[in-house]
């Protein structure tokens, strides 16, 4: 159905303005939306597949037609008003020769352009000579010609470049049971290096499962992270340095270190970023670059570079240390310790490395350091695959790897084993764009005939519909929530998909450290203005304007005392402080007008009143950021534009950024360990995993590629935008049998366009 009654008059999608849609959505999950037939409630379905309709509720009712043709003049516009003018209908809103603005049409889903056409090329085991590969084969352990050439090579340097889903995690268990067993290597002389402790544990747990291993031979394996087989190391030889008690374990301990000097450079606590800037500390260590040594490239990092000094001097005059330590003290214990060195040289004869893209400068140093007299070094990785530069992670050492281990014997694993063709070429299609990469053509065994699809929201909020639309019409046919994941590029941008779940019967599960958006400090600060117009005497609201106004924090305690001996409001008693400056004490008088004229405005009115009448734009260009190239302040504020505009008072609006808050905490906490629950994540946590359907959010220009790449592209450096571009590579090959990409017509509120990757497959 086309039509539909709503606030009592029949509408037409025909006639409908495009970027209503969702409030059509919101209308019929409400009950405001009506047959013009039979008078009974109808929904409105908005998903990726298929037209926008009406559609009736109960089986009963399917048989009603539309009611035909409705007249333009009465359209949503003008609610079927007109008057007549010399023998002319005008509707009594529109004014003659005013140009309408530009109108939106609703897109279809389309799949991406074929792929090249799937060649069969079944699995053929190749000529097994090894004892043991043949009693692997006969566990159901089956490996193909390049893993078994990987698995075999135990001796001299090889690089394994292992494509999505080829089989790594096989191919490097296989090779350390291949070598404990078929050529009684000790495993004590086994360095195994994985990038988490669950992948470590991962690996130790499947070689249990191998034949012909003992639980000692396994157990005796030193297997684990950088950190903790180099922190092994530290503590062995200075125990009392390297207690674990000394740990600084989590960024608040570092965060109060870096504020007390930051207190003596006048930095205020509430606007300056130490999170970011603990971060870029520990980018600098990752490199190998001491306090002394940084070239700062813009005033924050100029007061970074200050906070970073003060940090390792803190730490020193403490005995403390960090996890950044434990690489940087092992890197300093070999080098200043030649003998120490031979003795670790004489130890670990073979290095197995799993994830080498991923490798930073301090690693790999104390690697090649370590692997100098034995040169048995197998890393197994994929350049592709590079997502992680702001930790310090350079693919460089992947690329070049032939360079420092000469005679290196290179195998590419280019069989992908997790995901259909038709995903598999439109992943290769997007990553052979890159200039800085290995060159290798993933194959996948099987077709499916699923292309990859395209679908066009109108902006974030249609978006989330869409997919939670399209989610529930699966789980109706069959499918697992645990079957579905939802990715997106920064935190801020699972906003709408996360309240679009939270108000469904789905389970879905969230990263325990991703902040609720509307707790983010610019959102809360602006919530706190609107706040306050319904609340006068919210002193949370009060506090949270504070930074906004540049007023001291400590000011709130004299607000409490005098609201109380003058029984005046605190937003009162707040426009009426002193603070020497003329022009600071003008604004505040002003609050009190401004804050009370929101109450009757619209949400989206108010904070775009807050944003120009009380200077919160000023505030955020000051505020800065400049150290935070992912998350901008005026990005989160755009967004709380779009989320604002679906709520009519600032009441209702308030209720739900609460409800929606409180929604966060409480699904952390339930679904924590769920495993059959819909996978909400950013693309960096969900490397690694797989699912059997994927939906990437904002395959745009200023989302991914991000704003910040594009600025780096366009002053000549072209690293961060092909790391953008691994990003979706990483994305895309997460997807086992269907792949969603999701192309806005808007985003943040502005026109967006299509991302300059999805170029090749549009």
């Amino acid at each position: 159905m086309k039509t539909a009654i709503y606030e009592n008059r029949t509408i037409s999608l025909n006639l409908w303005q495009r970027e209503n849609y969702q409030t059509l959505y919101e209308a019929g999950k409400k009950g405001k939306l009506s047959c013009p037939v039979c008078g009974e409630q109808v929904r409105f379905h908005l998903g990726i597949h298929g037209t926008p309709r009406f559609f009736h509720l109960t089986e009963k009712n399917i048989n009603c037609t539309d009611p035909g043709h409705i007249h333009r003049l009465q359209s949503e516009s003008n609610g079927g008003k007109y008057i007549e003018r010399n023998g002319f209908k005008l509707p009594v809103s529109r004014k003659v020769a005013v140009l309408e603005k530009e109108t939106v049409v609703f897109k279809e889903a389309r799949p991406v352009k074929a792929p090249v056409p799937f060649r069969e090329h079944p699995f053929k085991t190749p000529t097994i000579s090894e004892p043991y590969l043949q009693l692997l084969k006969n566990h159901n352990i089956i490996l193909d010609e390049k893993q078994m050439q990987a698995v075999t090579k135990t001796n001299g340097a090889v690089l394994v470049v292992a494509g999505a889903g080829s089989g790594k995690t096989r191919v490097l268990t296989a090779r350390t049971a291949f070598m404990l067993h078929e050529k009684k290597i000790d495993p004590r002389s086994i360095m195994l290096v994985t990038f988490t402790a669950k992948a470590a544990n991962e690996m130790k747990s499947r070689l249990h499962s191998y034949p012909g291993l003992s639980r000692e031979q396994i157990q005796r394996l030193p297997a684990g992270t950088f950190h903790s087989l180099f922190y092994r190391i530290l503590a062995f030889h200075h125990p009392e340095k390297w207690n674990g008690d000394k740990l600084l374990k989590m960024d608040w301990q570092k965060e109060h270190i870096l504020k007390t000097r930051g207190r003596e450079l006048k930095l205020d606590e509430k606007e300056f970023a130490y999170d970011i800037a603990i971060q870029q500390i520990s980018y600098w260590k990752n490199s190998l670059t001491a306090p002394e040594n940084v070239k700062p490239l813009s005033q924050w990092e100029e007061q970074v570079k200050e906070l970073y000094k003060y940090y390792e001097h803190a730490k020193k005059e403490q005995g403390l240390f960090d996890f950044d330590d434990m690489l940087l003290g092992c890197y300093e214990l070999f080098s200043e310790n030649l003998s120490l060195l031979e003795m670790y040289q004489n130890r670990f004869q073979y290095f197995l490395i799993d994830e080498f893209q991923d490798i930073n400068k301090v690693q790999y140093e104390v690697i090649k350091l370590l692997s100098a007299k034995s040169k048995n070094i197998c890393a197994v990785g994929d350049d592709d695959q590079s997502i992680y530069s702001f930790r310090g992670s350079d693919p460089k050492y992947l690329r070049q790897f032939e360079k420092d281990f000469p005679n290196t014997e290179i195998v590419i694993l280019n069989e992908n084993y997790r995901s259909n063709h038709e995903i598999v070429q439109t992943a290769n299609r997007i990553i052979e764009k890159n200039s800085l990469r290995r060159p290798k053509n993933m194959r996948a065994q099987l077709s499916t005939g699923k292309q990859p699809v395209l679908f066009f929201p109108f902006d974030e909020e249609e978006e989330a519909t869409m997919i939670v639309t399209d989610i529930q019409e699966k789980i109706k046919k069959g499918y697992q929530p645990g079957d579905f994941a939802i990715l997106f590029r920064t935190n801020t941008e699972s906003r709408a998909v996360f309240e679009r779940l939270s108000s469904s019967s789905l389970p879905f599960r969230i990263d325990n450290d991703l902040e609720p958006f509307y707790e983010r400090f610019l959102v809360r600060g602006m919530l706190s203005f609107l706040r306050l117009s319904i609340d006068e005497d919210n002193q949370h609201a009060v506090r949270d304007i504070l930074p906004a106004l540049f007023v001291r924090q400590d000011i709130l305690q004299d607000l409490k005392a005098e609201s109380i001996l003058r029984d005046r409001t605190l937003l009162e008693c707040l426009s009426g402080i002193k603070t020497g400056y003329p022009f600071q004490e003008r604004k505040l008088r002003r609050l009190v007008p401004i804050i009370r004229s929101l109450a009757n405005s619209r949400p989206a009115t108010a904070i775009e009143i807050v944003e120009k009448e009380l200077g919160y734009n000023d505030f955020i260009r000051k505020r800065g950021n400049e150290g935070n190239k992912l998350d901008k302040g005026s990005d989160d504020i755009r967004n709380l534009k779009v989320a604002a505009k679906n709520f009519s008072t600032i009441r209702e609006f308030i209720e739900h950024t609460d409800h929606m808050t409180a929604m966060n905490k409480e699904i952390k906490k339930s679904n924590k360990n769920r495993n059959d629950v819909i996978t909400l994540s950013t693309i960096h946590r969900a490397k690694g995993l797989e699912y059997k359907t994927v939906y990437i959010l904002g395959a745009v220009d200023g989302s991914i590629p991000h704003d910040y790449a594009l600025e780096a592209w366009r002053n000549g450096d072209i690293e961060p935008l092909e790391e953008e571009r691994r990003l979706l590579y990483v994305a895309i090959t997460r997807a086992m049998e269907e792949l969603y990409l999701s192309i806005p017509e808007r985003r943040k509120g502005k026109k967006a366009h299509p991302s300059r990757f999805l170029t090749p497959v549009k």
